[in-house]
């Protein structure tokens, strides 16, 4: 299928400095799909690929694409 023809789909995605000064990329709607990159750019490039792998795993294990994520207000 052309790449234009593919569906596209927005999702969340978390960036955090790691402890070696990486930036590590994880998608919360997709359990325990992360990446990481030594700039946010590399990072972000990374995690769009690993969210495609994750996807055709969990499309090849009968799994749902992605869980429920909800944001909830609480006080601080």
């Amino acid at each position: 299928m052309p790449e234009l023809l593919k569906h596209r789909q927005k999702l969340i995605v978390t960036l955090q400095k790691g402890e070696d000064n990486w930036i590590v990329a994880e998608c919360p709607s997709i359990p325990g799909c992360m990446s990481q990159g030594k700039t946010e750019a590399a990072a972000l490039r990374n995690i769009r690929s690993a969210i495609r792998v994750c996807l055709k795993v969990r499309k090849e294990q009968g799994l749902p694409p992605t869980i429920e994520i909800r944001e909830v207000e609480i006080a601080v």
